[in-house]
C-alpha cells in the first residue's frame, strides 16, 4: 500500500526535478559561454530567454506545492522546445544561417554526441513532460 503522504508529494517531486532539470540547462549554457567563451548565436538566446526563468518559477512551485504552475511554466517551455527543434533541424540540415553575426547552423560543441540545441530541446522536453504529469497527478491539469 502507497503511504498517502507520499503520494500527494509525487506532484512536488516531479516539480522538483523539472526544476532541477531547468538549473542544469542553465548552468550548462553559461558555463558554455562564460566558462569556454562560446558565442551564443541567436536562437541559443531565445531559448535561454526561455529556460532561465524556469528554474525560478519551477523552484518557487516546488517549494509551495503549486501544480497549477502549469499555466505559467508551459508558455516559457513549449516555445522553447520548438525554437530548440528548428535550431536542431538547422544544424543538420543547413550549412549556414542568416539570423545573426554567429550562424545557428555551424555547430560549435557537443556533449555526448549532441549538440547544444539538442540538449536544450531535451531539458524543454522533459520540463514540460514533468510539469503536465505533476498537473495531472495533483488534478489541476485545468
Amino acid at each position: 500500500m502507497v503511504d498517502s503522504r507520499f503520494a500527494s508529494d509525487r506532484p512536488r517531486l516531479l516539480l522538483a526535478v523539472a526544476t532541477a532539470v531547468a538549473a542544469v540547462a542553465t548552468a550548462g549554457s553559461l558555463s558554455l559561454s562564460l566558462g569556454l567563451g562560446l558565442t551564443p548565436c541567436r536562437l541559443c538566446w531565445y531559448q535561454r530567454i526561455l529556460m532561465y526563468p524556469l528554474v525560478v518559477v519551477l523552484g518557487v512551485a516546488a517549494a509551495e506545492r503549486r501544480p497549477g504552475v502549469i499555466r505559467t511554466a508551459l508558455p516559457l517551455a513549449v516555445p522553447g522546445a520548438a525554437i530548440a527543434g528548428y535550431h536542431s533541424w538547422l544544424q543538420v540540415s543547413q550549412t549556414t544561417c542568416g539570423i545573426g553575426a554567429v550562424s545557428c547552423a555551424q555547430i560549435q560543441y557537443r556533449i555526448f554526441g549532441l549538440t547544444v540545441p539538442n540538449l536544450s530541446l531535451i531539458a524543454f522536453l522533459l520540463v514540460t513532460g514533468l510539469v503536465v504529469a505533476a498537473a495531472r497527478l495533483s488534478g489541476r491539469s485545468s
